[in-house]
């Protein structure tokens, strides 16, 4: 007997569990009952606990309402919708995308025929050729030999330029003629581009002028270090001149290279460098005044004065510090050599 006082036997009527269910109780729903006792009226019930109308759910046991396909291979159903079936639907899925009447999904495009791939396509494996690879044997041929003779020219250039620059050697004395024949002049090779010798001497271009004065007599001043006032100019200079740097020190160079030691001129250019370097030592005592107030320079004399650079402290080189001179003849100064040129 229940909690109400009735009798479950009884309900289930006269025959026992299995007998007739009794008139007045409403039919109970066919189908298994949910877990939590409740009963589905046409089948499993739906996740959200709603009865499905249909029946049973997808042979995979899975709802559609996820939009999971349906067991006929139907298209994909729109979650919550409810598949109804009966005998005025023919079984069709009212809740199924697209609706009835729309236009069918396209079918999916047929498969490639394999033999026709394979003779028209050469598939990634088979990229096209390039480069060299693309050219006919003959010219792959002409080809490696030019790469060849290339490859033993650079070799032979870096050879001759090393044994041009290398100390004298066995090489070098045997086959020098043709060294030099292959060098020069294209190829000629210096050190001072890579390691320029360090200034081991310092070198000052000094000057003294003959003045003749207003009352017509003549004296000689004394040495102007022109040298010194071009370094006291750079000295603490961020950016110096190109002319205070060099041109007093290359005219010198260039003075030096066109004569003997003797302070004569050994080629064409001699005369050119006297006149350069005579030009450059007037403009530099017209800047000082060294004529004075009407006064007029009638000459000019040169000399270079060289003194070693001292060694270092920790070494046992011992040097000459006196000051050797190199001292110029007497230039008379003509109109071409004052400021201004020849009027």
């Amino acid at each position: 007997m229940d909690a109400y006082g009735t009798d479950s036997d009884a309900r289930r009527g006269p025959d026992g569990p299995g007998g007739a269910p009794d008139p007045g109780e409403a039919p109970e729903a066919s189908g298994p009952s949910e877990p939590d006792g409740s009963l589905e009226a046409g089948g499993p019930s739906e996740p959200d606990g709603s009865p499905e109308a249909d029946g049973p759910r997808e042979p995979d046991g899975r709802s559609d309402l996820d939009g999971s396909p349906a067991a006929d291979g139907g298209p994909k159903r729109i979650a919550g919708s409810k598949r109804i079936a009966g005998p005025d639907t023919g079984g069709a899925d009212l809740g199924a995308w697209p609706p009835a009447g729309a236009a069918p999904a396209p079918a999916p495009a047929p498969a490639p025929d394999s033999t026709s791939a394979s003779t028209s396509d050469p598939g990634p494996h088979l990229a096209p050729r390039t480069g060299v690879a693309a050219l006919s044997p003959r010219y792959q041929i002409g080809a490696a030999l030019a790469l060849a003779v290339v490859a033993v020219v650079v070799c032979v250039h870096v050879g001759m330029v090393f044994l041009h620059v290398a100390p004298a050697n066995t090489l070098t004395k045997a086959h020098g003629k043709a060294i030099d024949d292959w060098i020069y002049p294209e190829f000629e090779q210096n050190w001072k581009l890579f390691a320029p010798n360090p200034l081991q001497q310092n070198i000052a271009l000094q000057v003294r002028a003959e003045v003749q004065a207003k009352n017509g007599e003549l004296r000689t001043t004394g040495w102007y270090d022109l040298s010194a006032e071009d370094g006291r100019a750079i000295d603490g200079n961020l950016l110096p001149s190109h002319t205070q740097q060099n041109e007093l020190r290359r005219a010198w160079d260039f003075f030096v290279a066109t004569h003997d030691s003797t302070n004569r001129s050994t080629g064409l250019r001699g005369t050119l460098s006297e006149s350069y370097l005579r030009r450059i030592v007037m403009l530099r005592l017209d800047r000082d005044d060294v004529s004075g107030n009407g006064g007029v320079i009638e000459q000019v004399q040169v000399r270079s004065r060289t003194t070693n650079v001292p060694p270092p402290k920790w070494s046992t080189e011992k040097i000459s510090d006196k000051p050797m001179d190199r001292v110029l003849p007497w230039w008379p100064v003509t109109a071409a050599d004052t400021d201004g040129g020849a009027e």
